[in-house]
């Protein structure tokens, strides 16, 4: 087999390793060496296919989004309400986070999604990590538009003037969810708050009411 034939699989063997690893041990694990070895690889393969530690992180980040992609569309699929939906999403986002919290961590680490701080990766294969993220925020605004919508129509959603743009409220909502996982994964949370844990997740009900308005108003 050619370099070429060869160079997909083991580009792929790469991620795949640098998956278990970070699912295993966090994202600290995540050395060149280290994962060059759990896919038995020399430790200089790496460089071959990525051009830096930088875009084999960002590769192996976005199979998190990948994942969190398809769970979020699991969430969402069916005839409830949009708010309904909001409240999967969110709950999906949450679970996803308690689950695979080195993936989480890895997903969103500011020094792989701002983009225009690696230029050196643009020849790298696959989207840049930052729009990887873009269609999971858009599926949110998306369902804040139609709950605000759905709410103006029944006569309890606020009016045009005073609202903000859906995409601020959903950055708000975004951070709120983001925030409940950090602070719930190293333990603070709970310290704070004792009933966090409770089901249903009073702190969702919480997110959505402050972002959205009470669900029964």
């Amino acid at each position: 087999m050619d370099q070429a034939h060869q160079a997909g699989p083991l580009r792929e063997r790469l991620i795949d390793a640098g998956v278990d690893l970070v699912m295993a041990e966090g994202s600290a694990s995540l050395g060149l060496r280290e994962i060059a070895r759990r896919a038995g690889v020399s430790h200089g393969a790496p460089r071959r296919y990525f051009p830096t530690h930088h875009a084999l992180l960002s590769a192996i980040a976005r199979r998190g989004f990948t994942e969190l992609a398809a769970r979020f569309t699991t969430a969402t699929e069916g005839s409830g309400t949009p708010r309904d939906q909001l409240r999967s999403l969110a709950d999906a986002f949450l679970d996803y986070a308690a689950e695979y919290g080195g993936m989480f961590e890895l997903m969103f680490r500011h020094d792989l999604l701002d983009s225009e701080a690696h230029a050196s990766d643009a020849d790298a294969p696959g989207p840049r990590l930052r729009e990887a993220t873009l269609p999971l925020f858009a599926r949110l605004v998306e369902l804040v538009t139609e709950d605000r919508a759905q709410r103006t129509e029944h006569g309890t959603g606020p009016s045009d003037n005073s609202a903000p743009p859906p995409a601020l409220t959903a950055a708000a909502l975004w951070t709120n969810l983001h925030g409940i996982a950090v602070l719930r994964a190293n333990g603070s949370l709970q310290l704070a708050f004792p009933g966090a844990d409770e089901e249903p997740d009073p702190l969702v009900t919480a997110a959505l009411d402050a972002h959205l308005g009470r669900a029964d108003a």
